[in-house]
């Protein structure tokens, strides 16, 4: 029973972190701009850890403003280089972001000595120690996110999947992309307070990409990303517990194990029935 009410708040933290990623992934995935969660999540942490710098506690509500004010900047940045007809593809400067964005945090760490836990805290995350305060706080956030998007999903899904036709309809592409991303950077800035850059990158694309083995449609994906994510959740912090391993890096074990077995199964399914297996779009 102890164990159980233990591991009770990480595990329900692990729910609301796949519900919003599988979500948020599905777009991602469409869009082609698969490390932008990554990418986003740095700079979130960089933004912590500039706070951390001058002093500020890493999970004060004044470091959360500044990681927030910083993704918000990435969210800018990203907006505005979306496009086919772009001299520079967008997913490079996603990376050439994150990479920058890593250096940074480095750099800032060498400045603070004691804070080097913090850097290692950023990248696997302590799930396992999450309060239910947090717990809480996190889901009326998303819950809030959640809400608009599928006020506004509609917009969001066509500009995903089909960018060209939303110009077509006179939507404003790169104010509904400044939003999508505003709104990923409250999800990321969250999640990387507690689950940390590793594991929020996990939460977002696996369960998407293990989707799209199996399914085409976006209901039948989130069923699956959903699914996915709650027994990988579920087993990545028990086993955590039990053989004594960083929660977090567990989990995006158990992540990329589930995803090798779906592939597997996929390939046998393909084959057994003849049927030539599905391909993953770009």
């Amino acid at each position: 029973m102890g164990t159980f009410a233990f591991l009770l708040a990480p595990f329900v933290a692990s729910l609301i972190l796949t519900g919003i990623h599988a979500y948020l992934g599905v777009h991602v995935v469409e869009r082609g701009v698969i490390f932008v969660d990554l990418s986003l999540a740095q700079i979130a942490a960089l933004g912590t850890t500039i706070a951390a710098l001058y002093s500020i506690e890493p999970h004060s509500t004044t470091a959360y403003v500044i990681s927030l004010l910083f993704t918000f900047i990435g969210a800018a940045v990203f907006s505005t280089i979306r496009g086919r007809r772009a001299r520079i593809p967008q997913e490079a400067i996603i990376g050439i972001c994150y990479a920058v964005a890593s250096a940074a945090a480095i750099l800032a760490m060498s400045k603070s000595v004691e804070q080097t836990e913090h850097l290692k805290e950023m990248l696997v995350g302590n799930i396992l120690t999450v309060s239910w305060f947090e717990v809480g706080k996190t889901a009326a956030l998303y819950g809030a996110i959640g809400l608009f998007h599928f006020i506004f999903r509609r917009k969001f899904l066509l500009i995903s999947m089909d960018p060209e036709a939303a110009e077509a309809q006179g939507i404003n592409t790169r104010l509904w992309d400044f939003l999508f991303y505003a709104s990923f950077g409250f999800v990321v800035t969250s999640s990387v307070a507690i689950a940390g850059v590793l594991l929020v990158f996990c939460y977002l694309i696996v369960p998407s990409v293990a989707a799209m083995l199996y399914a085409e449609n976006i209901g039948p994906r989130l069923a699956i990303g959903w699914t996915m994510g709650t027994l990988v959740s579920a087993v990545g912090v028990y086993l955590s517990l039990v053989i004594d391993l960083p929660t977090g890096a567990t989990i995006v074990c158990t992540f990329a194990l589930v995803l090798i077995l779906m592939a597997v199964v996929r390939l046998f399914v393909s084959k057994r029935a003849g049927k030539p297996q599905m391909a993953v779009k770009a």
